[in-house]
């Protein structure tokens, strides 16, 4: 027999099964359940099934689609394995078999309070960012002054209002930037001012949510009517964009507000920035209107703040004017004013 091949378009609609629906459709009987979203296997016992995932204890090795399960637990080379789903599923369209993917519950370790929050507001009103905002955020318990360090801390809490993140970082010159044991990063910092408002703004930071509130104050802007999240750091996305995913911020956000229509991209004026925008519109790009709008110019959102303001000179500073070896594009008073609507 000939060497088996499978093109590529083969190979991508065989992964779009996972191993649950192909064994759910096809050996139903080698599934033995042991809880009510964990499955194993007669042949196999060491192998799990649960919460969208497949792993074999035995050899350390998993996924979630099909084609790996049959790589990994029965042997097949990827061309026998594609061409075995392939067959099935051609033959018998499955029924899709969905596990949630859960969330695990942590108990987040909250920093302790200082007694005030001088510090806090002194270092944020030198990154520009204005005292009302920094004021409305204190009173509203999503950011505050640490205690034995004098960190901000920023706060994210789930639906029932429990606190679920906190990320933290320095007010000095440490660069200290780091999230509280237990965080989950799918309750990230976020301003969530009107759902009625059907649109959502993404940032890298929180510093840099912040600051995009306060070009908006500053512009005469409604900042509270609108919906803010911070992703907690660098979104990296896969070597191919179009394999990467949501961060769970996202995801968990998008999920819970069906309403959502527009997503608004603020992300960094880097190579890793360009590219997740170039992800989140590749990957959304058929359910919602997604508009990338990053700082006019400055490697992110406060620089740029810090430019407009004069706290920093656009002129003396290296990375306004080039990032990763690319000319940056340079304001014009039309694009600031859809830069910050």
């Amino acid at each position: 027999m000939g060497k088996l091949y499978v093109t590529k378009e083969q190979g991508d609609i065989a992964k779009k099964y996972d191993a649950l629906t192909y064994l759910m459709n096809y050996y139903p009987e080698e599934l033995v359940r042991k809880s009510k979203d964990t499955y194993s296997t007669k042949t196999h016992d060491s192998v799990v099934l649960n919460n969208g995932f497949f792993y074999r204890n035995a050899t350390g090795k998993g996924g979630v689609s099909a084609v790996d399960y049959l790589i990994y637990v029965c042997g097949y080379s990827y061309p026998e394995a594609v061409t075995e789903i392939l067959n099935k599923t051609n033959e018998n369209v499955p029924t899709i078999y969905h596990q949630p993917v859960k969330v695990p519950i942590k108990n987040v370790l909250v920093p302790k309070k200082a007694s005030n929050n001088d510090k806090v507001i002194d270092y944020l009103m030198n990154r520009g960012i204005d005292e009302s905002i920094i004021n409305y955020c204190i009173i509203n318990n999503i950011l505050y002054q640490e205690k034995t360090t004098d960190n901000v801390v920023f706060l994210g809490y789930d639906e029932n209002h429990n606190i679920k993140y906190a990320g933290c970082r320095a007010t000095n010159s440490s660069r200290i930037m780091r999230d509280a044991k237990g965080s989950s990063k799918a309750y990230s910092f976020r301003i969530i001012g009107n759902k009625e408002n059907h649109s959502i703004h993404l940032f890298e930071s929180s510093i840099d949510l912040l600051s995009y509130a306060t070009l908006m104050h500053n512009r005469g802007y409604d900042w509270k009517g609108q919906n803010f999240i911070a992703l907690a750091g660098v979104y990296q996305t896969k070597v191919n964009i179009e394999d990467s995913k949501l961060p769970i911020a996202v995801e968990k956000y998008l999920d819970n507000n069906k309403e959502v229509e527009e997503i608004i991209l603020h992300f960094d004026n880097d190579t890793a920035g360009r590219n997740a925008a170039k992800a989140f519109q590749f990957i959304l790009k058929e359910k919602y209107k997604v508009r990338n709008m990053p700082a006019p110019y400055g490697k992110d959102i406060n620089d740029y703040l810090c430019y407009k303001l004069g706290l920093k000179s656009y002129e003396n500073d290296i990375r306004a004017t080039t990032f990763d070896g690319v000319k940056l594009r340079q304001e014009s008073e039309r694009g600031m004013t859809t830069f910050v609507k």
